[in-house]
Protein backbone atom coordinates (compact mmCIF):
# COMPACT_ATOMS: atom_id res chain seq x y z
CA UNK A 1 0.00 0.00 0.00
CA UNK A 2 0.87 3.15 -0.91
CA UNK A 3 2.02 5.97 1.24
CA UNK A 4 -1.02 8.24 0.23
CA UNK A 5 -3.33 5.11 0.27
CA UNK A 6 -1.93 4.46 3.90
CA UNK A 7 -3.42 7.49 4.81
CA UNK A 8 -6.78 7.86 3.40
CA UNK A 9 -7.53 4.47 4.93
CA UNK A 10 -6.31 6.12 8.16
CA UNK A 11 -8.91 9.28 7.62
CA UNK A 12 -11.33 6.36 6.56
CA UNK A 13 -11.05 4.22 9.72
CA UNK A 14 -11.09 7.44 11.72
CA UNK A 15 -14.59 8.73 10.29
CA UNK A 16 -15.65 4.92 10.37
CA UNK A 17 -14.91 4.98 14.36
CA UNK A 18 -16.82 8.19 14.86
CA UNK A 19 -19.71 7.14 12.87
CA UNK A 20 -20.46 4.40 15.71
CA UNK A 21 -19.98 7.03 18.69
CA UNK A 22 -16.56 6.12 19.36
CA UNK A 23 -15.39 9.80 21.40
CA UNK A 24 -12.99 11.20 18.85
CA UNK A 25 -9.69 11.52 20.60
CA UNK A 26 -9.96 7.62 21.51
CA UNK A 27 -10.63 7.53 17.76
CA UNK A 28 -7.50 9.66 16.47
CA UNK A 29 -5.92 7.82 19.12
CA UNK A 30 -6.35 4.46 18.28
CA UNK A 31 -6.14 5.05 14.44
CA UNK A 32 -2.80 6.56 15.38
CA UNK A 33 -1.29 3.99 17.33
CA UNK A 34 -1.99 1.32 14.62
CA UNK A 35 -1.54 3.07 11.82
CA UNK A 36 2.01 4.50 13.17
CA UNK A 37 3.11 0.95 13.96
CA UNK A 38 1.75 -0.79 10.68
CA UNK A 39 3.81 1.64 8.89
CA UNK A 40 6.74 2.44 11.29
CA UNK A 41 6.94 -0.68 13.24
CA UNK A 42 6.00 -1.32 16.81
CA UNK A 43 8.95 -0.42 18.68
CA UNK A 44 9.47 3.25 16.88
CA UNK A 45 5.83 3.39 17.91
CA UNK A 46 6.87 2.39 21.58
CA UNK A 47 9.59 5.32 21.33
CA UNK A 48 7.57 7.89 19.86
CA UNK A 49 4.96 7.60 22.66
CA UNK A 50 7.34 7.34 25.42
CA UNK A 51 9.22 10.82 24.08
CA UNK A 52 6.43 12.54 22.84
CA UNK A 53 3.60 12.43 24.89
CA UNK A 54 6.19 14.14 28.03
CA UNK A 55 7.57 16.20 25.65
CA UNK A 56 4.41 17.51 24.24
CA UNK A 57 2.60 17.86 27.98
CA UNK A 58 5.19 19.09 29.85
CA UNK A 59 5.21 22.43 27.62
CA UNK A 60 5.25 25.43 30.02
CA UNK A 61 3.34 27.07 27.27
CA UNK A 62 0.03 24.42 27.86
CA UNK A 63 -0.44 25.71 30.98
CA UNK A 64 -2.32 28.62 29.68
CA UNK A 65 -4.74 26.48 28.87
CA UNK A 66 -6.35 25.08 32.27
CA UNK A 67 -5.74 28.89 33.14
CA UNK A 68 -8.38 30.26 30.99
CA UNK A 69 -10.90 27.56 31.26
CA UNK A 70 -11.01 28.39 35.07
CA UNK A 71 -11.13 31.91 34.44
CA UNK A 72 -14.44 30.77 32.40
CA UNK A 73 -15.47 28.49 35.40
CA UNK A 74 -15.02 31.42 38.35
CA UNK A 75 -16.87 33.93 35.39
CA UNK A 76 -19.94 31.54 35.32
CA UNK A 77 -20.15 31.76 39.20
CA UNK A 78 -19.68 34.73 39.42
CA UNK A 79 -23.29 35.78 37.39
CA UNK A 80 -21.27 37.93 35.06
CA UNK A 81 -23.46 36.45 32.29
CA UNK A 82 -26.93 38.04 34.31
CA UNK A 83 -24.88 41.20 34.55
CA UNK A 84 -23.80 41.35 30.86
CA UNK A 85 -27.58 40.63 29.79
CA UNK A 86 -29.52 42.70 31.66
CA UNK A 87 -27.36 45.70 30.48
CA UNK A 88 -27.97 44.82 26.93
CA UNK A 89 -31.42 44.50 27.74
CA UNK A 90 -31.67 47.71 28.98
CA UNK A 91 -30.10 49.31 25.92
CA UNK A 92 -32.03 46.63 23.28
CA UNK A 93 -34.98 45.46 24.71
CA UNK A 94 -37.57 48.13 23.69
CA UNK A 95 -36.83 47.29 20.28
CA UNK A 96 -38.88 44.61 18.36
CA UNK A 97 -36.66 41.21 18.42
CA UNK A 98 -34.11 43.49 21.41
CA UNK A 99 -34.14 40.24 23.62
CA UNK A 100 -32.68 38.50 21.22
CA UNK A 101 -30.42 41.38 19.98
CA UNK A 102 -29.23 41.63 23.68
CA UNK A 103 -28.82 37.55 24.22
CA UNK A 104 -26.30 38.15 21.10
CA UNK A 105 -24.47 41.23 22.77
CA UNK A 106 -24.49 39.90 26.22
CA UNK A 107 -22.91 36.48 24.50
CA UNK A 108 -20.46 38.21 22.88
CA UNK A 109 -19.16 40.35 26.37
CA UNK A 110 -19.40 36.81 28.02
CA UNK A 111 -17.34 35.06 25.46
CA UNK A 112 -14.82 37.65 26.30
CA UNK A 113 -14.43 36.25 29.64
CA UNK A 114 -15.54 32.91 29.11
CA UNK A 115 -13.50 31.44 26.09
CA UNK A 116 -15.84 29.16 25.40
CA UNK A 117 -18.76 28.39 22.88
CA UNK A 118 -21.02 25.67 24.91
CA UNK A 119 -20.35 27.73 27.85
CA UNK A 120 -21.10 30.74 26.62
CA UNK A 121 -24.50 28.91 24.94
CA UNK A 122 -25.28 27.38 28.06
CA UNK A 123 -24.79 29.67 30.48
CA UNK A 124 -26.22 32.67 28.54
CA UNK A 125 -29.22 30.30 27.38
CA UNK A 126 -30.24 29.71 31.16
CA UNK A 127 -30.43 33.74 31.52
CA UNK A 128 -31.86 34.83 28.46
CA UNK A 129 -34.85 31.72 27.36
CA UNK A 130 -36.80 32.31 30.31
CA UNK A 131 -37.20 36.00 29.81
CA UNK A 132 -37.47 35.50 26.00
CA UNK A 133 -40.30 33.00 26.97
CA UNK A 134 -41.98 35.60 28.72
CA UNK A 135 -41.83 37.72 26.24
CA UNK A 136 -43.94 35.48 23.47
CA UNK A 137 -40.49 35.27 21.86
CA UNK A 138 -40.92 32.65 19.23
CA UNK A 139 -38.90 29.04 19.78
CA UNK A 140 -37.03 29.71 16.37
CA UNK A 141 -35.69 33.04 17.23
CA UNK A 142 -34.78 32.36 21.16
CA UNK A 143 -32.94 29.25 20.25
CA UNK A 144 -31.65 30.79 17.35
CA UNK A 145 -29.97 33.46 18.47
CA UNK A 146 -28.73 31.89 20.98
CA UNK A 147 -26.93 29.03 19.51
CA UNK A 148 -25.59 31.39 17.21
CA UNK A 149 -24.52 33.92 19.92
CA UNK A 150 -22.65 31.20 21.73
CA UNK A 151 -20.38 30.65 18.71
CA UNK A 152 -18.76 33.62 19.79
CA UNK A 153 -17.52 32.44 22.42
CA UNK A 154 -14.65 30.19 20.15
CA UNK A 155 -13.63 33.82 18.58
CA UNK A 156 -13.50 36.46 20.56
CA UNK A 157 -10.64 36.64 23.19
CA UNK A 158 -9.73 34.77 25.18
CA UNK A 159 -10.53 31.95 23.24
CA UNK A 160 -8.57 28.70 24.13
CA UNK A 161 -8.88 27.29 20.18
CA UNK A 162 -6.95 30.56 19.23
CA UNK A 163 -4.62 29.56 22.06
CA UNK A 164 -3.89 26.02 20.59
CA UNK A 165 -3.47 27.33 17.29
CA UNK A 166 -1.04 29.98 18.56
CA UNK A 167 0.82 27.01 20.00
CA UNK A 168 0.68 24.73 17.27
CA UNK A 169 1.86 27.50 14.55
CA UNK A 170 4.05 29.35 16.90
CA UNK A 171 2.31 32.74 16.65
CA UNK A 172 1.61 35.39 19.48
CA UNK A 173 -1.16 34.59 21.48
CA UNK A 174 -1.50 38.58 22.05
CA UNK A 175 -1.17 39.06 18.14
CA UNK A 176 -3.94 36.07 17.59
CA UNK A 177 -6.31 37.97 20.53
CA UNK A 178 -5.96 41.23 18.65
CA UNK A 179 -6.24 39.75 15.42
CA UNK A 180 -10.21 38.47 16.53
CA UNK A 181 -11.43 41.00 17.98
CA UNK A 182 -12.65 42.97 14.54
CA UNK A 183 -14.29 39.67 13.31
CA UNK A 184 -15.91 38.89 16.52
CA UNK A 185 -17.37 42.52 16.33
CA UNK A 186 -18.41 41.98 12.82
CA UNK A 187 -19.91 38.69 14.12
CA UNK A 188 -22.13 40.35 17.03
CA UNK A 189 -23.17 42.81 14.55
CA UNK A 190 -24.06 40.31 11.64
CA UNK A 191 -26.41 38.45 13.73
CA UNK A 192 -28.62 41.37 15.70
CA UNK A 193 -28.79 42.21 11.42
CA UNK A 194 -29.98 38.63 11.12
CA UNK A 195 -33.07 39.21 13.68
CA UNK A 196 -33.63 42.74 12.59
CA UNK A 197 -34.51 40.99 8.87
CA UNK A 198 -36.11 38.16 10.91
CA UNK A 199 -38.64 40.16 12.74
CA UNK A 200 -39.14 42.74 10.24
CA UNK A 201 -40.68 39.45 7.95
CA UNK A 202 -42.22 38.12 11.04
CA UNK A 203 -43.20 40.85 13.56
CA UNK A 204 -44.87 38.25 16.05
CA UNK A 205 -41.58 36.31 16.40
CA UNK A 206 -39.76 39.16 18.78
CA UNK A 207 -42.10 41.64 20.48
CA UNK A 208 -40.70 44.76 21.73
CA UNK A 209 -40.53 45.00 25.97
CA UNK A 210 -40.68 47.62 27.81
CA UNK A 211 -38.26 50.78 27.69
CA UNK A 212 -35.91 50.94 30.42
CA UNK A 213 -34.95 54.44 31.67
CA UNK A 214 -31.74 56.26 31.77
CA UNK A 215 -31.40 55.82 35.48
CA UNK A 216 -31.89 52.16 34.80
CA UNK A 217 -29.36 51.80 31.96
CA UNK A 218 -26.81 53.46 34.11
CA UNK A 219 -27.14 50.59 37.10
CA UNK A 220 -26.90 47.89 34.75
CA UNK A 221 -23.43 48.95 33.69
CA UNK A 222 -22.19 49.82 36.85
CA UNK A 223 -22.54 46.10 37.47
CA UNK A 224 -20.21 45.09 34.35
CA UNK A 225 -17.49 47.76 34.90
CA UNK A 226 -15.46 44.70 36.84
CA UNK A 227 -15.86 42.56 34.11
CA UNK A 228 -14.80 45.31 31.53
CA UNK A 229 -11.30 45.93 33.46
CA UNK A 230 -10.85 41.79 33.59
CA UNK A 231 -11.07 41.78 29.93
CA UNK A 232 -8.90 44.72 29.26
CA UNK A 233 -6.05 43.68 31.70
CA UNK A 234 -5.52 40.65 30.22
CA UNK A 235 -5.55 41.32 26.72
CA UNK A 236 -3.59 44.87 26.56
CA UNK A 237 -1.27 43.31 29.19
CA UNK A 238 -0.76 40.36 27.23
CA UNK A 239 0.03 42.67 24.07
CA UNK A 240 2.24 45.83 26.10
CA UNK A 241 4.47 43.05 27.52
CA UNK A 242 3.10 43.39 31.36
CA UNK A 243 2.63 39.39 31.24
CA UNK A 244 3.58 36.54 29.49
CA UNK A 245 0.30 34.49 28.30
CA UNK A 246 0.40 32.28 30.91
CA UNK A 247 0.81 35.40 33.31
CA UNK A 248 -2.31 37.14 32.19
CA UNK A 249 -4.32 33.95 32.56
CA UNK A 250 -3.34 33.41 35.71
CA UNK A 251 -4.36 37.12 36.53
CA UNK A 252 -7.92 37.02 34.91
CA UNK A 253 -8.42 33.57 36.78
CA UNK A 254 -8.21 35.49 39.92
CA UNK A 255 -9.75 38.22 38.94
CA UNK A 256 -13.07 36.51 38.02
CA UNK A 257 -12.39 34.10 41.39
CA UNK A 258 -12.43 37.64 43.62
CA UNK A 259 -15.42 38.73 41.52
CA UNK A 260 -16.77 34.94 41.93
CA UNK A 261 -16.64 35.56 46.00
CA UNK A 262 -17.77 39.03 46.31
CA UNK A 263 -20.52 39.18 43.79
CA UNK A 264 -21.77 35.32 43.01
CA UNK A 265 -21.24 34.10 46.53
CA UNK A 266 -19.06 31.53 45.23
CA UNK A 267 -17.64 29.05 48.68
CA UNK A 268 -15.77 26.11 49.02
CA UNK A 269 -18.25 23.70 47.32
CA UNK A 270 -18.39 25.95 44.58
CA UNK A 271 -14.80 26.59 44.16
CA UNK A 272 -14.11 22.61 44.04
CA UNK A 273 -16.96 22.55 41.35
CA UNK A 274 -15.06 24.92 39.64
CA UNK A 275 -12.02 22.93 40.50
CA UNK A 276 -13.59 20.08 39.10
CA UNK A 277 -14.77 21.59 35.96
CA UNK A 278 -11.93 23.14 35.00
CA UNK A 279 -9.83 19.32 35.46
CA UNK A 280 -12.57 18.06 33.08
CA UNK A 281 -11.95 20.11 30.77
CA UNK A 282 -8.44 20.49 30.65
CA UNK A 283 -8.58 16.74 30.57
CA UNK A 284 -10.69 16.59 27.61
CA UNK A 285 -8.58 18.98 25.42
CA UNK A 286 -5.18 17.22 26.18
CA UNK A 287 -7.12 14.25 25.06
CA UNK A 288 -7.85 14.97 21.88
CA UNK A 289 -4.45 16.95 21.73
CA UNK A 290 -2.49 13.75 22.03
CA UNK A 291 -5.01 12.07 19.78
CA UNK A 292 -4.41 14.60 17.01
CA UNK A 293 -0.55 14.51 17.31
CA UNK A 294 -0.87 10.75 17.37
CA UNK A 295 -2.93 10.72 14.24
CA UNK A 296 -0.54 13.21 12.72
CA UNK A 297 2.29 11.23 13.47
CA UNK A 298 0.51 8.58 11.23
CA UNK A 299 0.28 10.47 8.62
CA UNK A 300 4.12 12.43 8.45
CA UNK A 301 4.92 8.51 8.60
CA UNK A 302 2.88 7.72 5.40
CA UNK A 303 4.55 11.10 3.77
CA UNK A 304 0.59 12.16 3.13
CA UNK A 305 0.81 15.88 4.27
CA UNK A 306 3.66 16.46 1.85
CA UNK A 307 2.27 14.28 -1.43
CA UNK A 308 -0.65 16.36 -0.62
CA UNK A 309 1.20 20.01 -0.46
CA UNK A 310 3.24 18.33 -3.38
CA UNK A 311 -0.27 17.65 -5.79
CA UNK A 312 -1.72 21.11 -4.84
CA UNK A 313 1.44 23.30 -6.26
CA UNK A 314 2.16 20.67 -9.33
CA UNK A 315 -1.71 21.31 -9.56
CA UNK A 316 -1.25 25.20 -10.54
CA UNK A 317 -4.07 26.40 -8.66
CA UNK A 318 -3.31 30.06 -7.43
CA UNK A 319 -3.30 30.87 -3.66
CA UNK A 320 -7.13 31.66 -3.24
CA UNK A 321 -8.13 28.89 -4.87
CA UNK A 322 -6.36 26.61 -2.24
CA UNK A 323 -7.05 28.93 0.28
CA UNK A 324 -11.02 28.48 -0.62
CA UNK A 325 -11.00 24.74 -1.13
CA UNK A 326 -9.32 24.58 2.53
CA UNK A 327 -12.30 26.79 3.77
CA UNK A 328 -14.96 24.43 2.03
CA UNK A 329 -13.21 21.14 3.61
CA UNK A 330 -13.72 22.81 6.83
CA UNK A 331 -17.10 23.49 6.77
CA UNK A 332 -18.30 20.22 5.00
CA UNK A 333 -16.04 18.57 8.08
CA UNK A 334 -17.61 20.70 10.76
CA UNK A 335 -20.79 19.44 10.21
CA UNK A 336 -19.96 15.73 11.06
CA UNK A 337 -16.83 16.32 13.63
CA UNK A 338 -16.22 18.39 16.62
CA UNK A 339 -14.56 22.03 16.42
CA UNK A 340 -11.57 21.46 18.26
CA UNK A 341 -10.85 17.93 17.18
CA UNK A 342 -11.09 19.11 13.35
CA UNK A 343 -8.24 22.26 14.20
CA UNK A 344 -6.61 19.95 15.60
CA UNK A 345 -6.50 17.00 13.31
CA UNK A 346 -5.92 19.67 10.05
CA UNK A 347 -3.53 22.43 11.56
CA UNK A 348 -0.19 20.46 11.62
CA UNK A 349 -1.41 19.48 7.47
CA UNK A 350 -2.68 22.58 6.13
CA UNK A 351 -0.78 25.57 8.24
CA UNK A 352 2.93 24.66 5.88
CA UNK A 353 0.37 24.51 2.30
CA UNK A 354 -0.89 28.09 3.33
CA UNK A 355 2.51 29.21 4.90
CA UNK A 356 4.26 28.42 1.58
CA UNK A 357 1.82 30.45 -0.48
CA UNK A 358 2.07 34.10 -1.68
CA UNK A 359 -0.72 36.09 -0.67
CA UNK A 360 0.98 39.41 -1.15
CA UNK A 361 1.99 39.80 2.66
CA UNK A 362 4.37 38.64 5.32
CA UNK A 363 4.53 34.93 6.78
CA UNK A 364 3.24 35.71 10.19
CA UNK A 365 0.59 38.29 8.61
CA UNK A 366 -0.31 35.31 6.35
CA UNK A 367 -0.82 32.93 9.09
CA UNK A 368 -2.45 34.88 11.31
CA UNK A 369 -5.14 35.85 8.75
CA UNK A 370 -5.36 32.16 8.05
CA UNK A 371 -5.81 31.66 11.92
CA UNK A 372 -8.76 33.80 12.29
CA UNK A 373 -10.52 32.42 8.94
CA UNK A 374 -10.13 28.62 10.48
CA UNK A 375 -11.59 29.38 13.67
CA UNK A 376 -13.86 31.46 12.63
CA UNK A 377 -15.19 28.64 9.75
CA UNK A 378 -14.74 25.99 12.74
CA UNK A 379 -17.33 28.03 14.85
CA UNK A 380 -19.77 27.72 11.70
CA UNK A 381 -19.70 24.23 12.81
CA UNK A 382 -21.36 24.86 16.10
CA UNK A 383 -24.66 26.17 14.47
CA UNK A 384 -24.53 23.83 11.39
CA UNK A 385 -26.57 20.29 10.79
CA UNK A 386 -26.30 17.78 11.54
CA UNK A 387 -24.24 17.75 14.63
CA UNK A 388 -24.49 22.03 15.63
CA UNK A 389 -23.12 20.65 19.21
CA UNK A 390 -24.61 24.61 20.15
CA UNK A 391 -28.18 23.97 18.61
CA UNK A 392 -28.33 20.89 20.72
CA UNK A 393 -27.11 22.60 24.29
CA UNK A 394 -29.79 25.39 23.73
CA UNK A 395 -32.71 23.03 22.76
CA UNK A 396 -31.94 20.75 25.12
CA UNK A 397 -32.99 23.92 27.75
CA UNK A 398 -35.89 24.89 25.53
CA UNK A 399 -37.74 21.59 26.20
CA UNK A 400 -40.60 22.77 24.90
CA UNK A 401 -39.32 23.64 21.32
CA UNK A 402 -38.77 20.93 18.49
CA UNK A 403 -35.08 20.53 17.15
CA UNK A 404 -36.28 21.35 13.94
CA UNK A 405 -37.32 24.52 14.66
CA UNK A 406 -34.04 25.63 16.14
CA UNK A 407 -31.75 24.52 13.15
CA UNK A 408 -34.66 26.64 11.02
CA UNK A 409 -33.72 29.62 13.95
CA UNK A 410 -30.06 29.39 13.14
CA UNK A 411 -30.12 29.43 9.19
CA UNK A 412 -30.46 33.63 9.12
CA UNK A 413 -27.42 33.36 11.19
CA UNK A 414 -25.81 30.66 9.21
CA UNK A 415 -25.95 32.87 5.97
CA UNK A 416 -24.49 36.45 8.31
CA UNK A 417 -22.11 33.77 8.68
CA UNK A 418 -21.36 32.61 5.35
CA UNK A 419 -21.86 36.42 4.12
CA UNK A 420 -18.58 37.23 7.03
CA UNK A 421 -16.54 34.38 5.52
CA UNK A 422 -16.54 36.28 2.35
CA UNK A 423 -15.88 39.43 3.89
CA UNK A 424 -12.56 38.34 5.81
CA UNK A 425 -10.92 36.16 2.61
CA UNK A 426 -11.44 39.23 0.49
CA UNK A 427 -10.20 41.71 2.64
CA UNK A 428 -7.22 40.52 5.10
CA UNK A 429 -6.96 44.44 6.51
CA UNK A 430 -9.80 43.89 8.26
CA UNK A 431 -8.46 40.92 10.24
CA UNK A 432 -4.74 42.40 10.33
CA UNK A 433 -5.79 46.25 10.30
CA UNK A 434 -5.35 46.43 14.27
CA UNK A 435 -2.72 44.10 14.74
CA UNK A 436 -0.47 46.62 12.68
CA UNK A 437 -1.59 49.43 13.80
CA UNK A 438 -0.94 47.99 17.77
CA UNK A 439 2.33 46.60 16.31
Amino acid sequence: MTGIAAGLTGFGVLLALMAIRIPIAVAMLATGIVGYGLVSGWMPLLAFLKTNTYYQFSTYSLSVIPLFVLMGEFATHAGMSRALYRAAAAFMGHLRGGLAMASIGGCAAFGAICGSSLATAATMGQVALPEMKRYNYSGALATGSLAAGGTMGILIPPSVILVLYALMTEQSIAKMFVAAMVPGVIAALGYMLAVAIFVRRRPEAGPAGPRASWSERLASLKETWSIILIFALVIVGMYRGWFTPTEAAAVGAFGAFVLAVLHGGLRLKGLIDCLQGTARTSAMIFLIMLGAEMFNAFLSATQTPMLASQMIVEAGLSPMMVLVAILLLYLAMGCVMDSMSMLLLTIPIFYPIIAGLDFGMGREDTLIWFGILAVVVVEVGLITPPVGMNVFVINAMAKDVPMWESFKGVMPFLISDLLRIVLLVAFPAITLGLVRALG
